[in-house]
């Protein structure tokens, strides 16, 4: 049955329609999940001799974390968590647990973008004005980057840089060349 409607959906001012960019979201989506499970199947095939005393295997999987949506360079990517269950863990000490090392169990933001706003913030870019920009670099769902989010990143990255001062450098020889001269450029032909 086909529904034949006379409306017309405009688009908004602010909103940028790129099937470039929606494409790329989708082929990111589906290679981060074909990477995950991959990466889930090797654990469970690396820990496949691990057994309960009745002879059952001793992880399995557990289905899906819930959705999130994980901040990359080409705007939200939608993804979800494999989970695995121990089924032999006397103790939560004892229990086997699987960290994905593509997708952090907390994670919201990529490192490169991570690595982008610190850059930002020293170029100038006030803490009100990130959503702004980052809203025209990765589209309208940039969540998590709020003035609030960002002064709390800029006090991380103050307290690291203070960390990095204070680093203790005697245990390491550091060998430099000091080099200074002055360039003339001497004109050897006679002036007329």
């Amino acid at each position: 049955m086909t529904s034949h409607t006379r409306v017309v959906a405009l688009r908004q001012p602010d909103e940028v329609d790129d099937p470039l960019t929606a494409v790329l979201r989708s082929g990111a989506r589906r290679l981060l999940a074909q990477a995950v499970e991959a990466e889930a199947e090797a654990f469970l095939a690396e820990m496949s001799g691990l057994r309960l005393p009745d002879g059952r295997e001793r992880l399995v999987r557990h289905g899906y974390g819930p959705e999130r949506l994980v901040q990359t360079g080409i705007g939200p990517v939608p993804v979800r968590r494999v989970k695995l269950r121990d089924r032999g863990a006397a103790s939560e000490a004892e229990r086997i647990r699987f960290t994905s090392a593509l997708l952090p169990r907390w994670a919201r933001r990529t490192r490169s973008l991570d690595a982008l706003l610190p850059i930002l913030y020293l170029r100038g870019v006030s803490m009100g004005d990130f959503q702004e920009a980052l809203t025209a670099l990765l589209g309208p769902e940039a969540p998590n980057l709020s003035p609030a989010v960002i002064g709390r990143l800029r006090d991380e990255w103050q307290s690291d840089y203070t960390r990095w001062q204070r680093r203790d450098l005697s245990a390491r020889h550091y060998v430099y060349c000091w080099a200074d001269g002055v360039y003339l450029q001497a004109r050897m032909e006679p002036q007329a």
